[in-house]
């Protein structure tokens, strides 16, 4: 069972929806967290559903490495296997088998500042374009670039865990998908740099399309015999598939692929990454004007306050990042006035909770007491302790999906416009 309903519309392309699953109802915009390797990371599944998360998205590429997609489908799918009662996605995993590619060594990410001039992105040969993979798992990757070879059949790459050689196809990441048995699966594309040339830009894109339509027919061929025992009593549960439209920081690449993935019997679609920062609106809105209004929309990869807003502006409804558990890993948390780094030496001696008025986990009161203080989020990142990271991703993560909820809201009741200035004019993504 999948459907998506439009309740509200505008303003601009903005519209408040709902994305109707056998395993449950995402109502949009909406935040999905990531859980890349069928556990978002340092938290349990009932701490993320009590923040507010709806829906949850998995790494194919690392679930197809460890533990093993056919171990996935035995345990009953990847929402009984992690023990998440709700809807789930799993990417394609091409994301991350590009990201083995010469990106890896030139630190390009898919969403990039203006190059400095004269600057250029070195092409290896074999073809190894890719991106930076935005993954919780990224810390744990310790290979060399060239890593990942793409063709017109798909890409040959190692893993990061043994050496061992792999190769993911369109029909390949569709069998994964069906196995981990998610909600929403996307299908295999290649994203490329931001840096990458035009000329690249056209035959990645060329590919992607192709890829697209292999992905498809495989989806097809599998769905029939599809089987997995559900929760509650479900018995089956036959993906939905979304198709992803590339064609990086050129317009008219952008819109040739949302015409060309739009005209094929997707359930919805992804836009993928590989524009600069500043134009990350414009390129959503130039594919969001032709996509099919009655589908929704997924923007991968994205989830920085002030992208949310853009991109909800622009007609998307769903999004994906591994921002706020990320930098909550790492002791930065996220507030309305900005990041906070609580290493610095200013929060030894803060007695305050990170947030007044937060509702989180980590800053509600409790036992007649306030929240957990700054002070005492100082003391477990310094003392390495494991407390740190999951009281610092409860409260990251609370904020990114009660973000997107509050802007919900704000549609809801034609207000969008102010609470963007409001919160935008008091945000700062300085640390």
């Amino acid at each position: 069972m999948f459907s998506f309903q439009i309740q509200k519309k505008g303003p601009g392309l903005a519209r408040v929806g709902k994305i109707i699953t056998s395993y449950g109802v995402i109502e949009t915009p909406a935040f999905v967290v990531v859980g890349t390797k069928a556990t978002v990371k340092a938290l349990s599944p009932e701490q993320v559903k009590s923040l507010g998360a709806q829906v949850v998205l998995a790494n194919t590429y690392h679930l197809y490495l460890q533990p093993g997609d056919e171990l996935v489908k035995k345990a009953g799918g990847l929402g009984k296997f992690m023990n998440w009662p709700g809807p789930t996605m799993t990417d394609s995993g091409g994301f991350q088998v590009f990201s083995l590619g010469v990106a890896f060594g030139n630190k390009v990410s898919k969403i990039s500042s203006p190059p400095i001039k004269g600057s250029t992105l070195k092409m290896p040969q074999g073809r190894t374009l890719g991106s930076v993979m935005d993954s919780d798992a990224a810390e744990d990757f310790s290979v060399s670039a060239s890593s990942a070879k793409i063709d017109d059949e798909g890409v040959i790459f190692r893993s990061h865990l043994d050496g061992s050689e792999h190769r993911f196809t369109p029909e390949k990441s569709m069998q994964i998908q069906h196995n981990l048995g998610a909600n929403i699966i996307f299908a295999f594309d290649e994203c490329t740099s931001p840096l990458a040339p035009r000329e690249y830009q056209e035959e990645a894109l060329a590919r992607t399309h192709r890829w697209a339509k292999r992905s498809l027919a495989e989806h097809r061929r599998l769905s029939p015999r599809f089987d997995l025992k559900g929760i509650q009593g479900r018995t089956s549960v036959t993906p939905a598939l979304f198709g992803i439209v590339q064609g990086g920081r050129f317009q008219d690449l952008r819109e040739q692929s949302a015409r060309f993935i739009s005209q094929l019997d997707f359930a919805g679609f992804g836009i993928g990454g590989s524009f600069e920062k500043k134009d990350l609106d414009t390129a959503v809105g130039w594919v969001n004007q032709i996509l099919p209004e009655e589908k929704p929309r997924h923007l991968l990869g994205i989830g920085e306050p002030e992208d949310l807003f853009a991109g909800v502006e622009n007609g998307v409804d769903t999004f994906d990042c591994v921002t706020p558990t990320r930098l909550g890993r790492n002791g930065t948390l996220m507030t309305k006035q900005g990041r906070v780094n609580i290493l610095n030496n200013q929060y030894r001696e803060d007695f305050s909770t990170i947030e007044a008025g937060c509702q989180c986990y980590t800053c509600a009161p409790r036992h007649g007491g306030a929240g957990y203080t700054r002070a005492y989020l100082a003391h477990l990142f310094r003392a390495k302790e494991m407390l740190a990271g999951t009281l610092a991703s409860i409260h990251n993560l609370y904020f990114s999906v009660n973000l997107v909820e509050k802007i919900r809201q704000s549609l809801l009741v034609a207000a969008f416009p102010e609470f963007k200035k409001v919160f935008l004019d008091n945000y700062s993504r300085k640390v």
